[in-house]
């Protein structure tokens, strides 16, 4: 795999975009914690850019699978550089309505960008190397967002709100010309063969009935979903621990822990699934995620804090790769692109009503009441899917090659 240039390409140019993409989410909540004092509000900003996500989702897929996957990435890769200049003008200017701006045009490049660029990994490394490919690729981007929010606390102290920005946009166009270095053969490369009926004139929709005929897929995406109840939440869980202990340290430590721990189960993950099965895998640490849910009951604690952030980065770098790969290697590739624009559609519809109800109950009831009823409603929904995996006889083993579909 370590000899293939797309590999390496694919990898440098998500540790720059990565760099540019947390810096800008550090400046985003500096920003919002000087201008907007209610947490609702500042949900509510941030949903908005989620919701215009969620409108483009269908019409993402259709034209990821019906075009280039590089022009895709091309195209979206610019338009993630052009849009912060208008969280530029939204600083100059004081105006919310310039980071709302902001937020759309972001997530209107990322709803093409990231699936286009799941579609493209399996058709650049080998069904076996899938888990690995994924792994490390996850890794990157957590050790970009380590040292990202780390150079954004350094730029904050010494330099500008702008300066965060300009260094997003340095990263975009680094990500840019990585991205053109890409050779990807589409036409006769490494995808499979999957007897389907003109995939690529489809529509949206086309992916329910598949979703049916491949039931540990669908079962995967449901599960994906548990982890979001804390990721949803995160930013605004990281402004109010840092009140509550009135430190501004603690967001990167905590940033930090989570960011670690994640690249640590990124790596560990390959050597349980030598010993474990995936279903264990996946229920086992969804389990664990609604566990370190609960340990921040105990918020006022700094040492209790970043535990439990690092005990979800562990979960989820487990988790994520395994579940990536599932969809990568048992949904037909001729649906990865509607797929995946499906599967963010729908975090992003979970994360929109995630941050309205962390924004109202954080007004509410606090953070400590919040995270209990999270913390439940994850061990919940993890018991409910693990008997219904059981009595459905479903099989989520990764080992499974894709079936045809006639």
């Amino acid at each position: 795999m370590w000899k293939n240039r797309n590999v390496w390409i694919i990898l440098i140019g998500e540790a720059i975009a990565g760099l540019g993409l947390w810096t800008g989410i550090i400046g985003n909540l500096e920003f919002m914690q000087e201008q907007i004092p209610s947490d609702f509000l500042k949900s509510l900003i941030m949903a908005t850019g989620l919701l215009a996500g969620i409108l483009a989702g269908p019409l993402a897929g259709k034209i990821i699978d019906q075009s280039r996957k590089k022009t895709v990435l091309l195209i979206s890769g610019f338009g993630r550089m052009f849009s912060v200049g208008f969280m530029l003008i939204a600083i100059e200017t004081g105006s919310i309505w310039w980071m709302v701006a902001f937020m759309i045009s972001i997530q209107l490049s990322a709803t093409f960008y990231f699936p286009a660029l799941q579609a493209t990994i399996p058709l650049v490394v080998k069904d076996e190397q899938l888990l690995q490919m994924n792994g490390w690729h996850m890794n990157v981007a957590t050790m970009a967002r380590v040292i990202g929010t780390a150079l954004a606390g350094v730029a904050l102290v010494y330099w500008s709100l702008q300066s965060l920005y300009i260094m997003s946009i340095i990263a975009y166009i680094g990500l840019l010309i990585f991205t053109f270095m890409l050779r990807i053969e589409e036409e006769e490369g490494t995808e499979a063969q999957v007897k389907v009926t003109t995939p690529d004139k489809g529509g949206f929709l086309e992916v329910f009935p598949i979703l049916k005929s491949y039931p540990a897929v669908m079962m995967t995406l449901v599960m994906t979903l548990i982890p979001l109840l804390f990721l949803g939440s995160f930013n605004l869980l990281v402004i109010n621990i840092s009140e509550i202990q009135d430190s501004s340290s603690i967001k990167g430590a905590i940033y930090a822990a989570e960011g670690i721990a994640f690249m640590i189960g990124t790596i560990v993950v390959k050597y349980i699934a030598k010993k474990w099965q995936t279903s264990t895998i996946l229920f086992f640490f969804a389990f664990v995620i609604g566990v370190a849910e609960l340990i921040l009951i105990f918020a006022a604690s700094p040492i209790l804090t970043v535990t439990a952030f690092a005990v979800f980065g562990f979960a989820i770098g487990s988790f994520f790769p395994t579940a990536m790969t599932i969809f990568q290697k048992q949904m037909p590739k001729a649906f990865h692109g509607r797929f995946f624009s499906f599967r963010n559609m729908l975090e992003r519809v979970i994360f929109q009503v995630v941050l309205l109800a962390t924004g109202a109950l954080l007004d509410l009831i606090g953070l400590q009441w919040m995270v209990v009823v999270f913390g439940l409603i994850s061990l919940g929904l993890t018991t409910i899917f693990l008997i219904q995996m059981k009595r459905r006889n479903i099989s989520l083993d990764i080992n499974n090659k894709t079936a045809e579909i006639g």
